[in-house]
């Protein structure tokens, strides 16, 4: 395998290092996503599958499985594996949270309807079991399928902490570990166990796997207030309008006066929101610091991150890794 000089984001050196078995990947989901029955099931899953996107949960299975030495291919499957839960929860996420955009494009609710959204979603689960089944290993389905439940657990618990201005930290980490690191974790854990690789190995990509999802996360968050929607691929301020309490409205309420918690119980405890209160807020984050501190607290999974690589053979490919770690945070400088 070679890497052509000129590509310089890891994660785009990654997709050419591992060209071959992404284009392997996509095969399996074109197969996979078919039906006889039912054709608005690929309609719906072609137009999120090939919207674009990094595809960095299943390129993370492949990195793992490749660094500790896998000859094999059943680690395309489970990438495919991987994207397909990840396109799932994507199709049930834009219903929950009434979303119109995703990657700069109308959402498959939008185009069809919450109900083609959610069904199709089931479908891609059930895939997904089917193409974990077929590894052969009770330990990677075991991953999976945990990894599977977890994330549906996260977005329960965002979804009772939305509006809740007594949400913690603590939670808050949860949420981001359950809808987020959890499948990140699971791929580069799956792709470790897969190749056979020593349990202290598996751990530190597991570990990996974690904190990059957690940074991945908390960069969402942070640039969800201050980023480029034409970058990001939605608009300026969702979660905002969408009352999620993420780490920067929790770190502006902790240190909120009395006149601006009135300000956080209105437009985020009761969503009564007027023109004006995002501006509002970014000025309260402002003032607090709060988005200064979110980035360093993003930055230190990023460091996490790395540190959980010390563990890992020398690898032009775990280098690769840790400067991913960087990447998911660089964004924010």
């Amino acid at each position: 395998m070679t890497l052509d000089k000129v590509v310089t984001k890891p994660h785009d050196a990654l997709a050419a290092l591992f060209a071959a078995e992404m284009a392997a990947m996509n095969e399996v989901i074109r197969r996979r996503m078919a039906s006889r029955h039912a054709p608005r099931i690929p309609e719906v899953t072609a137009h999120l599958v090939e919207a674009g996107g990094k595809r960095l949960r299943p390129m993370l299975v492949i990195a793992a499985a490749r660094l500790c030495g896998y000859q094999g291919d059943q680690h395309v499957n489970l990438a495919a594996t991987v994207e397909f839960i990840h396109t799932a929860t994507l199709l049930h996420d834009d219903v929950v949270d009434e979303s119109d955009q995703r990657r700069g494009r109308p959402t498959a609710n939008l185009l069809w309807d919450n109900k083609s959204s959610v069904l199709v979603g089931d479908y891609l689960f059930a895939r997904a079991f089917q193409l974990m089944v077929e590894t052969g290993s009770l330990r990677v389905l075991d991953i999976l399928s945990n990894a599977a439940a977890t994330i549906a657990e996260g977005e329960v618990l965002q979804l009772s902490a939305a509006q809740d201005l007594a949400t913690s930290e603590e939670t808050y980490l949860q949420i981001v570990r359950g809808k987020t690191a959890a499948l990140f974790s699971a791929a580069t854990e799956a792709g470790a166990v897969v190749a056979g690789a020593d349990q202290v190995v598996i751990d530190g990509l597991r570990d990996y796997g974690d904190s990059l999802g957690i940074a991945f996360q908390m960069a969402d968050d942070l640039l969800d207030y201050q980023g480029d929607s034409g970058a990001t691929g939605k608009d300026v301020g969702d979660d905002f309008r969408e009352r999620k309490m993420t780490l920067p409205v929790i770190r502006a309420l902790a240190a909120a006066d009395d006149e601006e918690r009135a300000f956080w119980q209105r437009t985020i405890g009761k969503g009564q929101q007027v023109a004006g209160d995002l501006e509002q807020a970014q000025a309260l984050f402002a003032r607090h610091g709060t988005l200064d501190s979110t980035r360093d607290t993003a930055f230190e999974w990023a460091a996490r991150a790395r540190a959980a690589l010390a563990g890992v053979p020398e690898d032009p490919v775990r280098d690769l890794l840790a400067d991913l770690a960087d990447y998911v945070v660089a964004r924010l400088r």
